[in-house]
């Protein structure tokens, strides 16, 4: 064992999306014999493949405020046959371990804590002259910035900063070892005492203020930081938030129109003037030939916009994604045309309030990790775009790439219609209803002082309960797992819809359960409602007020009553609140 980057054959494999969701850099990994922390952006040896996504790369450098960026796979170790050493490099991290060895001090289990540089080829060496197998601390410290290092034990245990490092530390564990009040830190040397469950006092500094170190970076990577240091469980589920951005890959309408003008842009092109000119040049062939297909006022459109370039206003991920879905043409194509992303809207809707069923026989979608945060996640709005007023720590020392990883699968999407919509949210019910899920949003932000998230409103809630249930309803018959089934809600100025999808890392994407699904959406709708009636978190739901600091559960809302002949409970989604449906029984 060594201290710095673990140079040995692997002991476990890891799937592309794992390491960009629950392994990227800076997130703590258990191996078999030890800990490490996966190193930054800037040890990963080589970039993996490229992935192109020009939307989402332009996006995220308006976001991040950089230049240009590239999006790669991670890297794939090709072991010590390949030639140099290739793959991600870890850390070993904690540096501060158990020795395996149990004693009994006063009913408490008792085992020595011991720094990485006091080991003996890696293990403990006993009083008795034996040595013992250890393994690393559970405890460390970090900081709502992202920063993390060993546990000062010496100072904790002995309540002062600058108290010597020399003597035996033990760690008392009673019960079951998993109440903090239960453990407790044990000096040799100053035969001190004192229990973690301490150390758990927020905002207290009782783990002194935090060094701003970032080790995944290197060793020596510091940032200034005054916030004060927290305990922090390696294996606690609040140690690492990945936060990632994914986009669905559309086909850009405007390609082939660039592509036509360019080959005779210089020598015809450039010199038009208006509408006119351009009906002119049209009559050589060559220029015939190249535009043939567009219009004169289309080809006009585009020598303007390269006459007058003009920044192109900023679109956000998800309004590109259903202006496209709202486009798809009706009826399906006798041939395949090939390429990521195919669909085809039905040609008939026979579902009150519903305007479009778009089944998506192919798509992909590309996720990026942009970065991480520890102890509170940040959330991504209901654009899909990430709350940057958020400190995230940093994946390299320079970003100059990301790491990204591609899913190919299909889909099915379904639109509302806007006037729909408007009508049911001037409702009273709907409003008083609102109001309360407001209050409890408000004093769930209240509890999460970096988050700078806005109230996603009414219509996206009430989607997204809509989602949950139709997910739920059409797991039964479309071959898919309702976890492996996603949604992607959409609630702004573009339009209202869902799409429900699913993909797999692997080229040939998936077997076409979804789309069958959506050619009889509607029964699958009807259902989907039907098992709204009755919620299963009822009657604790039904009789909560969200804004009850007491209860803790903001987000989750009593049901609304439905717009139909007779009063009848509403759809519920336990994930989200529910506000109600707008649907007349058909």
């Amino acid at each position: 064992m060594t201290q710095g980057t673990v140079n040995r054959p692997p002991d476990g494999q890891l799937r592309l999306s794992q390491v960009l969701m629950s392994f990227g850099p800076g997130s703590m990994l258990d191996l078999p014999e030890t800990s490490v922390l996966i190193g930054g952006l800037d040890s990963w040896k080589p970039r993996g493949r490229r992935l192109y996504e020009e939307r989402l790369e332009q996006r995220l450098c308006e976001m991040l405020d950089i230049s240009a960026l590239t999006l790669h796979e991670p890297p794939i170790d090709l072991g010590e046959t390949y030639g140099p050493q290739t793959g991600i490099d870890a850390f070993l991290f904690p540096l501060w371990f158990l020795g395996m060895i149990d004693m009994d001090w006063q009913g408490y289990r008792s085992r020595p804590l011991i720094p990485f540089d006091r080991l003996v080829k890696g293990n403990y060496l006993g009083e008795d002259r034996k040595s013992y197998h250890v393994v690393p601390v559970r405890f460390v410290q970090a900081c709502l910035k992202g920063h993390i290092s060993d546990v000062d034990w010496y100072a904790f245990v002995r309540q002062d900063n600058g108290a010597d490092r020399t003597g035996p530390l033990w760690l008392d564990e009673g019960g079951g070892g998993n109440d903090f009040s239960d453990i407790y830190v044990r000096c040799g040397k100053t035969q001190k005492r004192r229990p973690l469950s301490e150390a758990m006092v927020p905002n207290a500094f009782v783990l002194g203020r935090c060094q701003g170190r970032k080790p995944w970076l290197g060793p020596r990577v510091y940032d200034k930081c005054e916030q004060p240091n927290r305990l922090l469980t390696r294996s606690a589920s609040n140690a690492y938030f990945s936060q990632v951005m994914s986009a669905i890959s559309i086909p850009d309408t405007q390609v082939k129109l660039r592509e036509a003008v360019d080959q005779v842009w210089e020598d015809f092109l450039l010199y038009a003037e208006d509408l006119r000119d351009v009906t002119k040049e049209r009559r050589r062939e060559k220029v015939r030939y190249a535009i043939e297909g567009f219009t004169d006022e289309e080809v006009w459109a585009e020598i303007n916009r390269r006459k007058n370039p003009t920044p192109p206003p900023t679109r956000k991920i998800k309004e590109a994604e259903i202006e496209s879905l709202l486009a798809a043409p009706q009826g399906d194509s006798p041939m395949d045309p090939g390429g990521d992303f195919y669909a085809r809207a039905r040609t008939n809707v026979s579902f009150p309030n519903v305007n479009r069923i778009v089944l998506v026989h192919r798509l992909r979608e590309v996720l990026v990790q942009i970065g991480f945060t520890r102890f509170e996640a940040t959330l991504p709005d209901i654009d899909g775009e990430l709350d940057l007023q958020v400190e995230l720590a940093p994946l390299s020392r320079e970003l100059t790439w990301l790491p990204a990883a591609e899913n190919r699968g299909e889909g099915v999407f379904l639109s509302f219609e806007r006037q729909a919509v408007d009508k049911w949210l001037v409702r009273p019910d709907v409003q008083a209803h609102g109001t309360k899920i407001k209050a409890g949003f408000d004093l769930w932000k209240s509890q999460r002082s970096q988050s700078k998230m806005e109230f996603p409103g009414l219509p996206y809630l009430m989607l997204h309960s809509l989602s949950h249930l139709l997910i739920t309803a059409v797991a039964l018959e479309c071959g898919y797992s309702a976890s492996a089934i996603r949604e992607r809600v959409y609630a702004g100025d573009s339009g209202y819809g869902i799409l429900l999808y699913t993909g797999s890392s692997g080229s040939e994407g998936t077997l076409g359960g979804l789309v069958e699904i959506g050619r009889s959406l509607e029964r699958h709708l009807r259902r989907a409602l039907d098992m709204g009636r009755l919620c299963s978190n009822d009657p604790v739901c039904s009789q909560h007020d969200p804004s009850r600091k007491e209860e803790e559960r903001f987000l989750l809302g009593p049901r609304a009553m439905a717009a139909s002949s007779s009063p009848r409970p509403a759809a519920n989604a336990a994930t989200s609140c529910s506000i109600g449906r707008w649907w007349s029984q058909p």
